[in-house]
């Protein structure tokens, strides 16, 4: 068998495998927010665009009696959410739904998570979404609960040419700064018990480790039929990254509702 004969027989490249959290998140940061989070004691929980729900698991770890639900659209994650669910004595105290999260009658809970979720709780279009997600978790939070919200925004006002090298239709108005991104959780009706944000290791971390499966694949098949793909993809998005590293931050705000 030649090596392009064995790059077409591999299989497609793996996904994601590397990563704990679908986010710039460290272990470290999720311990403390799991703990600040547990001293709640919440009952229910509900995690918006929950991916593979591994922060869900581990709170429901710390709180035992909890229950959960986790709302997404990628097969796969959830898959792999019941799987790790099921390894950790979980499985009965959570689900794994795929299903949309806009207008979401899941609620209200305890305690919501929605880390870098937001666009999936509403139509809205940039710049308002955030302000439009905002009122969703509102409403979906119970009265003395908490919601951790984690969005996107700008460490500093993008240039015209670093817009350019992001995603495509990237647009300054697509993320707030963080002193607007808290103004609008208290306009929803909330206020900011804490905020926090990711820091350069954790970006690099989870940067490296969503391309770092694929790129090890790349370099063992690359005459494989979906090589040249593949290839496309992951200098599109290193090149985006890029163009944001030092300029997109991400905020994890622990909301409370006001009364």
């Amino acid at each position: 068998m030649t090596d392009n004969d064995a790059g077409a027989a591999a299989g497609p490249p793996p996904r994601l495998g590397r990563l704990p959290f679908h986010g710039p998140l460290s272990d470290a940061r999720a311990d403390r927010m799991v703990r600040r989070l547990a001293r709640t004691a919440p009952a229910t929980v509900l995690d918006i665009g929950c991916g593979w729900g591994e922060l869900t698991l581990r709170i429901l770890a710390a709180v035992p009696g909890a229950a959960a639900v986790g709302l997404d659209l990628d097969a796969g994650d959830l898959a792999r959410g019941r799987r790790a669910a099921g390894e950790r004595g979980l499985a009965g105290r959570v689900e794994f739904v795929r299903e949309s999260a806009t207008g979401t009658t899941r609620g209200p809970a305890d305690l919501v998570l929605c880390l870098g979720a937001g666009h999936a709780l509403t139509t809205a279009e940039p710049p308002g979404h955030v302000p439009a997600a905002l009122r969703e978790l509102r409403r979906l939070v119970r009265p003395g609960g908490r919601v951790l919200f984690g969005e996107g925004f700008w460490e500093r006002a993008p240039t015209a040419e670093e817009l350019a090298r992001m995603w495509s239709g990237a647009s300054a108005a697509d993320h707030p700064c963080l002193a607007e991104l808290l103004d609008a959780a208290v306009d929803a009706g909330f206020r900011p018990e804490w905020t926090e944000t990711a820091n350069r290791d954790e970006w690099e971390e989870f940067e490296s480790g969503y391309q770092a499966d694929a790129e090890e694949w790349l370099a063992a098949h690359p005459g494989h039929p979906l090589a040249a793909g593949t290839r496309e993809r992951l200098d599109r998005h290193r090149a985006a990254w890029m163009a944001y590293r030092g300029v997109l931050g991400m905020a994890y705000l622990t909301l409370v509702p006001a009364g």
